[in-house]
């Protein structure tokens, strides 16, 4: 029996969070969403997850610098769960800098909802 894959949101917009949890709860993914970069490594003190999905422009703690904190974490498991960027790039971000940062994967704002779950689906086989 296959368990029901884990996905952590963190998003500060709502409407993007609430899309996003809705889309793949529909795909049958058990949904937790945080705010900030903070509440993820918070988070995942706790728990396991089986992917994370990272706003690239938060507040208290961006996606950038929560991926490479989540890639040095010492607990190989957790350090190792793969890491979706989600970024509308104001920052101009190059994909060099995502793999730089840890990340395996990015998706542009606004999300296209069936590459959210393709890539949600491959990154968790």
């Amino acid at each position: 029996m296959s368990y029901t894959k884990r996905v952590l949101i963190a998003e500060d917009s709502s409407v993007i969070q609430n899309l996003a949890r809705k889309i793949l709860e529909f795909q049958n993914y058990e949904i937790t969403a945080v705010k900030n970069g903070e509440q993820v490594l918070q988070l995942l003190e706790k728990e396991d997850f089986d992917i994370i999905l990272l706003d690239i422009n938060m507040p208290i703690m961006d996606g950038m610098e929560c991926a490479r904190k989540i890639r040095s974490m010492s607990d190989d498991k957790k350090s190792k769960t793969p890491i979706v960027a989600i970024t509308g790039n104001a920052k101009n971000y190059t994909d060099g800098d995502f793999k730089e940062a840890g990340f395996n994967d990015a998706l542009m704002k606004p999300l296209n909802f069936d590459r959210l779950v393709e890539v949600v689906a491959n990154l968790t086989e």
